[in-house]
């Protein structure tokens, strides 16, 4: 499987602007500048877009490590932060609020670090990774 997004800039870095479109087309000619990235402007930046990767990617890597341990959530929901410093990404930080019925803190801590340690796009992030997670 092959999946793909196309980038397109004009002009300068800091003046300049472009847009996003993802093979699926969820985003079409989605803006993104300087202002978008390192300011508070209208659009997405890469840094978003990881955050949005690495929380997708880690909650169904959990659903699946959930459902091998016999278990189905009710929810989860995942807030990814990136630390975006000195020119790096240097954190990614989930954040995780699970229900799932009748699982074990200690089965939930440690299906959480698998997911965290070997969902796809933990496997590809060179960074440090690491989760808070509650259950609800």
């Amino acid at each position: 499987m092959i999946r793909n997004a196309t980038a397109v800039w004009n002009g300068s870095g800091k003046e300049g602007n472009g847009h996003l479109t993802t093979q699926s087309t969820v985003l079409n000619k989605t803006q993104y500048s300087f202002n978008s990235r390192f300011e508070n402007g209208i659009g997405t930046n890469p840094e978003e877009l990881i955050a949005a990767a690495h929380a997708g990617c880690f909650t169904m890597k959990l659903s699946f490590v959930l459902g091998a341990a016999g278990f189905t959530a009710e929810t989860l929901e995942t807030k990814c932060e990136i630390t975006f410093e000195n020119g790096s990404v240097t954190k990614s930080h989930l954040i995780l609020s699970a229900k799932i019925p009748g699982i074990t803190p200690e089965v939930f801590e440690a299906s959480v670090e698998e997911a965290e340690k070997n969902c796809p796009i933990s496997l590809l992030l060179k960074t440090a990774i690491s989760t808070t997670a509650t259950l609800l």
